[in-house]
């Protein structure tokens, strides 16, 4: 979306109506999957002293199933509308290449509703959890669309750090590359983006404090009921062990979305809009379920690409997390006895890691903490 998004902003069309639509639906069906595995699979055995999704399953076998049915609702649409459940390819630029006639998503409605209950019993699950003590102390960005909650469109916004209830403030996404450079640090080979030279966090937490006051009544009312706050009066969520929660709020809230997209969906006159190629530059940027994601290309008069740039949210989000993740290390070694919990220690990183979702393979158990003591 985000690529579609930046070709189709350098050649000047818009994608709009049902199109625009679908491709909203398409997104929902993306977070509605993604939030499933990473809550349930990889996020959820932490909080309850699990070694692996196989372990929680023997002691919650019902969450996990319910997790797994979620996860497969989200599936269905990105298999209905993009082709097939991962790397979609029925998507293109200036829409689709095929579009579904209204009755083809009716069986999607029905997954949906029962997909709902499911989501909102995931969030009282999760709103039990213990959650250790921490506070997120970085700056907040996310993309913001004023009457909806931003997925696959929107404006750059930042909260500031510490900041609750003030106004976002937006910048045009041309300014992004400036505002958010990407770079290297001695210690890692991983680029790493700061927003204005500061530590920044993109992701649930970020859209909860930008866009929350958009939220669908049941989606808000979830997440008042888990604690996290009244989104409508600007509330922020500063532990980022709690972001599993907004997540399943964030799932509750696609469901949402997708069944009110498919009830008033009217199938376009066609698949997708013409797009000519033409020299320039174009950026396009939606909100990954991991936080925003941000394209941008340079053509010339045939379409050839001279120049692209694609920053995704891990490499913005890596200085927050190493700055969690020595907090973390910090409090544990500081606490009467933790010389001897080695095992511990690399848990409790994992987890200040797998808070923001990374990617698949760095949510998974895969850390090899070493400590030297002197």
């Amino acid at each position: 979306m985000s690529a579609c998004r930046a070709i189709e902003d350098a050649c000047g069309v818009t994608v709009d109506g049902p199109l625009a639509a679908l491709r909203r639906l398409l997104y929902c069906g993306e977070w509605i999957e993604s939030h499933a595995l990473h809550i349930h699979l990889l996020h959820a055995p932490d909080f309850l002293g699990c070694a692996d999704v196989v372990e929680l399953a023997r002691r919650e076998r019902a969450a996990v199933e319910r997790g797994l049915r979620i996860k497969q609702t989200g599936n269905a649409i990105l298999e209905q509308l993009g082709g097939r459940p991962v790397h979609p390819v029925n998507v293109r630029v200036g829409g689709f290449y095929r579009t579904p006639a209204p009755e083809e998503l009716r069986p999607l409605a029905e997954r949906l509703l029962r997909a709902r209950e499911d989501a909102l019993e995931t969030v009282r699950w999760v709103a039990s959890f213990d959650f250790p003590d921490a506070v997120c102390e970085h700056d907040l960005l996310a993309l913001r669309e004023p009457g909806r909650y931003a997925i696959d469109s929107g404006t750059p916004a930042v909260v500031a750090a510490g900041a609750e209830g003030p106004e976002p403030l937006e910048f045009p996404l041309s300014d992004f590359e400036q505002r958010v450079p990407e770079g290297q640090v001695p210690h890692s080979t991983a680029r790493t983006a700061a927003l204005d030279g500061r530590r920044h966090l993109t992701g649930p937490l970020a859209r909860w404090a930008i866009s929350g006051r958009w939220l669908h009544p049941v989606a808000a009312g979830a997440g008042r009921d888990a604690g996290l706050g009244d989104p409508l009066a600007g509330a922020v969520c500063d532990n980022p062990f709690r972001s599993i929660v907004v997540r399943a709020v964030e799932v509750v809230q696609a469901v949402e979305e997708a069944l009110r997209i498919i009830d008033g969906y009217e199938r376009p006159d066609r698949p997708a809009v013409d797009v000519r190629p033409r020299r320039g530059t174009g950026a396009g940027a939606t909100e990954a379920p991991r936080g925003l994601l941000y394209h941008r290309y340079t053509l010339t008069d045939d379409g050839t690409l001279t120049g692209a740039r694609i920053v995704p949210p891990t490499a913005q989000n890596q200085a927050a997390i190493e700055e969690d993740v020595r907090r973390a290390a910090q409090a544990r070694l500081r606490t009467p006895g933790a010389a001897a919990g080695d095992e511990e220690l690399t848990r409790l990183c994992e987890r200040a890691i797998r808070n923001h979702d990374p990617c698949i393979s760095c949510a998974t158990h895969f850390l090899d903490v070493t400590v030297r003591r002197a």
